[in-house]
């Protein structure tokens, strides 16, 4: 009898087990990320995700700095600008001047795979923006980019009119929106976003539901046994 009982806590055990690795499985899969501009600072050679937005940041003269339009979740996966970017090379041909600062911008409007349905994405380039010593960022990208377009979150939305239309939309797998808008992250629009993309709260309940029980049903086998 007792053997009857083990066998039997052990198929529970397994059944529960089974059941864990199918609510994983049944886990939805991420979307494939957002469609929106992306913001750098020229650090070196290397460029980094920017720690503020174009409207508050306001660099230094000798600075230079990129916008790339891409598909991507957030700053740890987001493409870089693509090109030479070098201040003396960007700006040769812009004499400094007294009270303007001079900034070098890169402006890296992606790949076709990026681009909204029906457009295509104009040709990487460059421009030296010259403005007043307390321009800011988007001040110079104003400079010398019109027309941009901006969200009612400050979420920077369309360098050059481009793209047209949506604005940091959410992209399924298969590359179309599926409507629902980006949160704009600390270096898009200063204000802090929150979220790690993580499985819900349903599928962690369900999970330690899971595991509590097979616990339990292997507490019980093993005292029986006992």
């Amino acid at each position: 009898m007792t053997r009857g009982r083990v066998r039997c806590g052990r198929l529970v055990i397994g059944a529960l087990l089974a059941a864990l690795f199918g609510v994983l499985a049944a886990a939805p899969a991420q979307a494939a990320g957002y469609r929106y501009w992306s913001f750098w600072d020229r650090d070196g050679a290397k460029w980094a995700y920017a720690s503020q937005g174009p409207s508050t940041a306001r660099p230094d003269d000798g600075a230079v700095q990129g916008f790339r339009f891409s598909v991507s979740e957030d700053s740890q996966d987001s493409a870089k600008p693509r090109g030479a970017a070098d201040f003396d090379t960007i700006c040769a041909k812009t004499p400094a001047k007294d009270d303007r600062k001079r900034i070098a911008l890169l402006i890296d409007f992606g790949t076709p795979g990026d681009a909204p349905g029906g457009e295509s994405p104009p040709k990487p380039r460059t421009a030296c923006a010259q403005v007043t010593d307390d321009a800011t960022s988007a001040d110079a990208l104003a400079a010398v980019a019109r027309p941009l377009r901006y969200d009612s979150n400050a979420l920077l939305c369309a360098i050059a009119d481009y793209p047209k239309s949506g604005c940091g939309e959410q992209v399924a797998g298969n590359g179309e929106s599926d409507g629902t808008e980006k949160e704009p992250s600390a270096s898009e629009s200063g204000a802090k976003k929150d979220d790690s993309g993580g499985p819900s709260v349903g599928l962690i309940a369900g999970v330690a539901a899971i595991a509590l029980l097979g616990g339990a049903a292997f507490w019980q086998a093993r005292r029986r046994r006992g």
